[in-house]
């Protein structure tokens, strides 16, 4: 990869961006399921969800490069 190349800045802003969103769309999901059925532990369930499923994309992306 050659510096200022595009493809590569596209690709570790991606990789800087997957965990925080990862989990705060498996927070959104767990808070929108405690809404609906009326319960308080299922947000915390998909943030935990949300969180293992960002590291392991972020693993595989990663590996990628090896």
């Amino acid at each position: 990869m050659q510096p200022g190349d595009p493809r590569g800045i596209g690709k570790y802003l991606n990789l800087a961006l997957l965990l925080p969103i990862s989990t705060f769309v498996g927070f959104a999901i767990g808070y929108g399921l405690d809404a609906l059925f009326h319960t308080r532990w299922l947000r915390f369930v998909f943030l935990g969800f949300g969180v293992i499923a960002g590291f392991l994309e972020l693993l595989r992306e990663l590996n990628k490069d090896i």
